[in-house]
């Protein structure tokens, strides 16, 4: 693997890489990079979510207008445009590009998308900028009413453009692209090269060089896959078991539509647990709150849909849940490429009825990984998972970084005076208090796959929506996941007018 010095970037991007802790490129970036800062043809690169696609592009963009502005002064126009499928993603990428050049002078960014007023936008184009990022609507839009000129762009990048087309954004594309010059180079990034991918290049793109970096059409790595069967009736309830069982639990759950989303975290934050959903009808303002909480540690369960997630950049994700499988096989895997990056390991759950077990032998022929089958944790044996848990927690402390904490010695000379017995009493209790032991519903969740599956002839469509069992007193969610009963407040009483 190459180092980012070796790919001949510029000193002041290489500063930013330094500051950013960025040493080792990506496949995808060792063989988009070196293209790009000595080639101005056309490429489809072949890359999945969490494989360093934003710096495989933006960085040769950032040297090549850095080197040309050198050369000669001229007005300031946008030099590149940078389409993305969601506000999310859209973001992130346009933060990403001001944290690279943030060395390199007189480059700026400016992210258009819908959701935010168009006011805002329109002001600062007027200031003039070198890469605008945007939502094809939203770029579409400006360019309408006159105020977005790509007439000058030397850089178009579609990032992400199968989930673009799949996502109906084909006639915003067509409209854009007319309006940017024929001697432009185009970089376009996907998942997959579908047929409306392929039609789009044909039309758009000439002579490109198709790239694809060793691994790119797999799994991540660092990622183990395991899937529970149960009736679908019994769905959330083997999600709680699940999440209970799951000590210091931090990462997405997957759902397959809106409502879904947000009928699970509504039913998740009725029981306590410390989740939040995000999908298309959030508000923009509140979807960035959500984020950056979520960023924050202060949320460790977020529910969304495959297209809210686009964009969400996080490293340290634990786990990866499916509460559906999704309906195509990409979008599993850039639902678990969200988990598993930088060398961290990861892992992805399936909560599966038993007609979809079908699809995993595929699933994991696509991702080279085996799916490996686990029995829905009972609730006698969630304790002991929460306990062996939190043992692993107390090992896992940082006792060099402590010690450093100047509060560290206060703490720890009152502590010293409480008997060893009262502190361990405490701890115990603290504990306890996030579990319960007066359970009485412990059925067995599982279905047996070597008898015929009978659905339950009580079972309707909209069981989905069915209330707990009254029997089941068990809640929670180890390891500070469920909320403290004095900061929970029902999603419903937010939007309540005074």
């Amino acid at each position: 693997m190459k180092t980012f010095r070796e790919l001949k970037l510029n000193k002041d991007i290489i500063t930013s890489l330094d500051e950013m802790g960025f040493i080792e490129a990506t496949p995808i970036q060792e063989k988009v990079i070196p293209f790009l800062l000595e080639n101005n043809q056309d490429i489809i690169a072949l890359a999945q979510t969490g494989t360093g696609k934003t710096a495989a592009f933006g960085l040769p963009i950032i040297d090549k207008i850095k080197s040309d502005d050198s050369k000669i002064e001229t007005k300031k126009k946008i030099k590149a445009i940078i389409l993305c499928p969601t506000r999310e993603l859209c973001l992130q990428v346009a933060d990403d590009i001001n944290k690279y050049s943030k060395h390199s002078s007189k480059t700026s960014v400016l992210a258009v998308y819908g959701g935010e007023k168009i006011e805002f936008q329109i002001r600062n184009l007027k200031t003039g900028v070198d890469i605008v990022v945007g939502t094809p609507g939203r770029v579409h839009d400006l360019i309408r009413r006159k105020f977005l000129d790509l007439s000058a762009i030397k850089f178009l990048v579609l990032d992400e453009a199968d989930e673009m087309l799949d996502m109906g954004f084909k006639e915003d594309l067509d409209a854009i692209l007319e309006k940017t010059p024929q001697e432009r180079q185009t970089l376009l990034f996907s998942a997959t090269i579908s047929k409306s991918v392929l039609n789009i290049s044909k039309k758009y793109l000439h002579n490109p060089k198709e790239i694809k970096a060793e691994g790119t059409s797999v799994g991540a790595e660092n990622v183990s896959h395991t899937y529970f069967v149960c009736a679908p009736k019994d769905r959330f309830e083997a999600l709680q078991r699940n999440l209970d069982s799951l000590y210091g639990v931090y990462g997405i759950l997957f759902c397959r539509t809106k409502r879904e989303t947000q009928d699970v975290c509504e039913k998740l934050r009725k029981q306590n647990y410390n989740a939040e959903a995000i999908h298309g009808d959030i508000a923009q303002n509140m979807r960035t709150k959500i984020m950056q909480r979520f960023k924050n540690k202060q949320i460790n369960l977020l529910v969304a849909t495959d297209v809210a997630a686009r964009g969400i950049d996080v490293d340290n994700l634990s786990h990866v849940i499916n509460y559906n499988l999704p309906d195509n096989d990409e979008a599993y895997i850039h639902r678990t490429g969200r988990t598993g990056r930088a060398k961290n390991s990861g892992i992805s759950i399936s909560i599966l009825s038993p007609g979809e077990t079908r699809k995993l032998k595929h699933l994991e022929n696509i991702t080279g990984k085996k799916i490996v089958y686990e029995k829905i944790p009972s609730v006698s044996s969630i304790e002991e998972k929460r306990l062996q848990g939190f043992l692993n927690t107390i090992k896992e402390v940082d006792n060099d970084s402590l010690k450093k904490n100047k509060k560290y010695k206060a703490y720890l000379e009152k502590l010293e005076k409480i008997d060893k017995e009262d502190l361990l009493n405490y701890i115990i209790k603290e504990q306890l208090e996030n579990q319960s032991s007066d359970v009485v519903n412990d059925r067995d969740l599982n279905v047996d796959m070597s008898k015929p599956f009978k659905r339950d002839s009580n079972f309707k469509k909209s069981s989905f929506n069915r209330r707990r069992s009254n029997n089941s007193k068990f809640k929670g969610g180890g390891g500070g996941f469920r909320r403290a009963k004095s900061n929970f407040r029902p999603r419903g009483n937010r939007n309540n007018k005074k």
